[in-house]
Parts: C-alpha cells; sequence; structure tokens
C-alpha cells in the first residue's frame, strides 16, 4: 500500500519537476555588456600584468573565459571609438557601418546619412533586443558613437565622467546601472535585461583619484623628470620613438595629451602607466559593485558577462601613446565573458571581432539574427566546442594620411604593411607572434634598451619581413591581405 501511494506521489511530482526544469531551461539570459574606453589587454592580469590590480575582474576570468585574440576590426577616422563602437551596435564590418563616406560613390548617389543611419540603427543592438522583449539600458560617454542606435535604449544615461573625483568619475557610471537594478526590483520588474555598461575611462586625461594615483605614484599634472617608485615598470616593448612615421600628422593623441604632449621618455611613459592603471582598478570596483549585486539577487547565473574595450591603446609601447596603430597592444581588445555553460577558468583564442558580439547575443537569447549583420556567433567557443570562429583576422587604420595601415593575422603570423604620407613612408613587418608576442623590433636590440628593459630579443624575436629566410611567408601574408581587403570592399590599394 506504501510503495503504491509512495509511486502515486512521484508519478504526480514528476510532470511538475520536468515543466519547472523546462521553464528554468528556456528563460532568456540577461546580459551584461561593460565597455571601457581605451584599454589595451596588456593592462589586465588575465593577460599577464603584473602591477595593475583588478581583483574583480580576475574574478570574472576565473569564473568564465578569456579570449585571447579579439579584435577590434579598425578605423577610418583618427576617432578608432567612433567606428568600433558602430561595428558593435551593428555587427557590420568597417567599411560597411554608418559614417563611412566611400568617396567612389558620387555624392548625388549616396544615401541621405540620416535615412541610412535610421535603417541601420532599426537592425542594431537595442532595436533588435527591445523587439525581443528585453529591458535595455545604457550609461556611456557622451560623443564617438551611433547616436541612432545610442537613442534607442529604453533607459539611457549618458555623460562623459574623467574627472579624479568619485561622482566625477567611474563611479558615476557604476551608480546609474546600480539605479537601473534598484528600480528594475522596485517595480518588480520580470523582463530579462540588456544592460550596456560603457564608461569613459581609462582614456585620457586620465585623472585618478587621489588614492589610487598614490598607490601607482602617479602625478596627475604628468611632465616629471623623475619617476616615483611605485610608478609602474615600462612595458617590455617601449620605446623612445617609433622607428617611422605613423603617418597622421598632428594626431591630438600623439602630441597633445594632456601632461605628456610629445615626451616619450621613461619617467614621462611611466607616470602616465601609473595614471592608467588607477583608472582601471576604478573601472574594476564598478564592475565588482554592479557583479556583486547580481550575485546576491540570483540573476548573475542567468546572465552574460563581458568585458571588453572599444579598441586597445598604446601608452608607450612601440614610442606610441595612442589607439591609431595597429600592433597587438592596441589593434586587439580584453575579452573576457562569464555566463551559463561556460566552463570557469576556460581560455581560447577565438580569433573574433567586437562586431561578432551582436551575433553571439541573439545566438544566445535564440533571437533571429538581422539579416544585415556580417559578423559571426562565438557561441561554439563560449560552449567549449571550437577554438576559434574563422583563421583570419584583418584590421585596418586610416584615419591620417590615405592609404594608412592594413594588417593581416593567421596561424600565429602577423603582417603589417605602412602606406602614409603620399608615399614618403612605404613600410613592411612581419612577425611571429608565437615567438615574438610582443612585436619586438630591431630598434629593441641597442644595449640602453636591453639594459633598460632587461630583455635581449633574438634574431627570431623582432620584424623579420626584411629576413630572406622568411620571404615565403611575408608574400603569402602579403596575397592573403589584399584578398582580404578585396572581399570587405577595402576602398585603398597598397603600393608595393
Amino acid at each position: 500500500m506504501l510503495r503504491s501511494m509512495l509511486f502515486a506521489l512521484c508519478a504526480t511530482l514528476l510532470p511538475l519537476a520536468t515543466a519547472s526544469s523546462i521553464r528554468a531551461e528556456h528563460k532568456k539570459p540577461n546580459f551584461l555588456f561593460i565597455l571601457a574606453d581605451d584599454q589595451s589587454p596588456e593592462t589586465l592580469s588575465a593577460y599577464g600584468n603584473k602591477v595593475c590590480e583588478t581583483p574583480h575582474l580576475d574574478r570574472l576570468a576565473a569564473e568564465g573565459m578569456v579570449f585571447d585574440d579579439a579584435h577590434h576590426m579598425g578605423s577610418w577616422s583618427g576617432a578608432v571609438c567612433r567606428p568600433s563602437r558602430t561595428m558593435i551596435m551593428t555587427g557590420r564590418t568597417v567599411w560597411r557601418i554608418p559614417g563611412f563616406k566611400d568617396k567612389r560613390v558620387r555624392r548625388k548617389d549616396r544615401k541621405k546619412p540620416n535615412a541610412a543611419h535610421a535603417a541601420a540603427a532599426k537592425e542594431s543592438l537595442p532595436a533588435v533586443f527591445r523587439r525581443a522583449g528585453y529591458d535595455t539600458m545604457r550609461t556611456c560617454k557622451r560623443g564617438n558613437s551611433f547616436n541612432a542606435a545610442n537613442d534607442l535604449f529604453e533607459t539611457s544615461r549618458i555623460a562623459t565622467k574623467r574627472s579624479g573625483t568619485e561622482p566625477g568619475g567611474s563611479e558615476w557610471h557604476g551608480d546609474q546601472v546600480v539605479e537601473f537594478l534598484e528600480s528594475r526590483k522596485a517595480k518588480g520588474e520580470k523582463r530579462p535585461f540588456l544592460i550596456y555598461f560603457g564608461f569613459s575611462h581609462p582614456h585620457d586625461p586620465r585623472h585618478a583619484t587621489e588614492e589610487l594615483a598614490k598607490k601607482y605614484g602617479a602625478n596627475n599634472r604628468g611632465n616629471l623628470d623623475v619617476a616615483n617608485p611605485k610608478a609602474p615598470p615600462l612595458p617590455i616593448n617601449y620605446l623612445p620613438a617609433h622607428p617611422f612615421h605613423h603617418g597622421h600628422p598632428g594626431l591630438r593623441d600623439e602630441e597633445k595629451v594632456q601632461g605628456v604632449g610629445k615626451r616619450r621618455d621613461p619617467p614621462t611613459v611611466r607616470n602616465e602607466l601609473g595614471r592608467e592603471y588607477a583608472c582601471i582598478e576604478n573601472i574594476d570596483r564598478q564592475v565588482g559593485r554592479v557583479v556583486e549585486m547580481l550575485r546576491k539577487s540570483g540573476e548573475l547565473e542567468n546572465t552574460y558577462v563581458v568585458y571588453t574595450a572599444d579598441h586597445g591603446i598604446a601608452v608607450g609601447r612601440h614610442g606610441l601613446l595612442g589607439k591609431q596603430n595597429l600592433y597587438e597592444h592596441t589593434w586587439r581588445v580584453p575579452f573576457i565573458v562569464r555566463g551559463p555553460r561556460i566552463r570557469s577558468g576556460s581560455r581560447a583564442s577565438g580569433y573574433i571581432y567586437l562586431l561578432d558580439v551582436l551575433p553571439t547575443f541573439c545566438d544566445l537569447a535564440s533571437i533571429e539574427i538581422p539579416s544585415t549583420v556580417e559578423g559571426k556567433s562565438f557561441r561554439s567557443v563560449l560552449e567549449g566546442e571550437k577554438p576559434r570562429i574563422r583563421d583570419i583576422l584583418y584590421g585596418t587604420y586610416s584615419g591620417g594620411t590615405k592609404p594608412g595601415m592594413r594588417a593581416v593575422k593567421t596561424d600565429g603570423w602577423k603582417l603589417i604593411r605602412y602606406d602614409v604620407l603620399d608615399g614618403k613612408v612605404r613600410e613592411t613587418q612581419l612577425f611571429d607572434l608565437r615567438k615574438n608576442p610582443h612585436e619586438l623590433l630591431a630598434e629593441h636590440r641597442t644595449d640602453a634598451l636591453t639594459k633598460l628593459l632587461g630583455i635581449t630579443p633574438t634574431a627570431e624575436q623582432i620584424d623579420l619581413a626584411e629576413s630572406p629566410k622568411h620571404a615565403t611567408k611575408r608574400d603569402e601574408l602579403e596575397r592573403l591581405l589584399e584578398a582580404e581587403m578585396k572581399r570587405l570592399g577595402d576602398p585603398y590599394e597598397l603600393k608595393p
């Protein structure tokens, strides 16, 4: 009799348990997309940095996946953030996003910008997720982005905050997200959320809080003759000057950054790194506040948390300061993801672009990917099925003199070509990234620099473009670059 009763009870409860599991399994995930402004992956411990302290981002990395080959595709503007952020919003490639003016098309035949922007915005990240029933929110800096899409977030709190005070810096952006989540809780909001959590730092001017500036030996005014002993060490690929012109005369990022200007001496660079690290640790604290709030509310386990940046930046590496180059410290971006079905402590190459974010989020949320999207979903990488989603990466910078710079990367090899200053500078660089991940140059082999940096690059750890031994590899990558330029609609040609 007892056995019969237990059997009947189990038979009654089983369908309920199954239904509950199905409902949990089909619950739409939340998305917390965190975007720093101008941050190289080389500033984070997940990528080998041993000085900048980011415990909350370290925990995200430990609980999720780190991507080693995440990139922005490039820029046709000195304000690299604008095309990068537009690619994030639309999932389109660099030459096909709103804002690029193709001079090959007759002016009268071009679509009116407002109409083209409006059409692209209808298929952008906030529009797609609002149609799918998501509660969408954005906080970020003002300007240099795709405003037609930005305006479509249901909640928008925008301001540029780069002062060294708590309400005038990164904490302000953190407050906006905290208040949004508190408001959802007070209203009993049940819709899943998509939060675009953007910061104004560590973009210059890097005004750090007094506490953190002191920690990293940074003088907020710059212009030092002697470095503070607490200041971060020089990066391994530091140079006092780039070996040839970068092709953008008068570039603000290279000549007019507050406290730096054209100086590249060790004390100035170390001080600027200290200011940068102080700003990044402050960002880390704000990320920690929001993630902990989600953890305590029980929402974190159903939330994909992504930490990245619109692009990297040099800050003294290769004798450069800005983001208008295609070295790995600038072309690459940090990319850390925590979320459902992502194995803790995992790592992948990925070979992804930032423009892959929109299709990936759609895939994870079972939302149809807009037909205008050119990016690819990297869900298969997140779930451990593949190490990467493509075999070739292409990069461009043509915001200065044209045609500018191009890069191609595949199978551990990378080629950068320069055609700038009306053809006065035509250079090619070839790197074996497995042996030379920091893209060291022959200039790094001087006695003064080897003593200063504590390294002595080998013959395989410098630019190999002029090495007869590697001529075949150079030819191979040059052909590959030309094919990618053609496939992606690059309007320029690189002269030999």
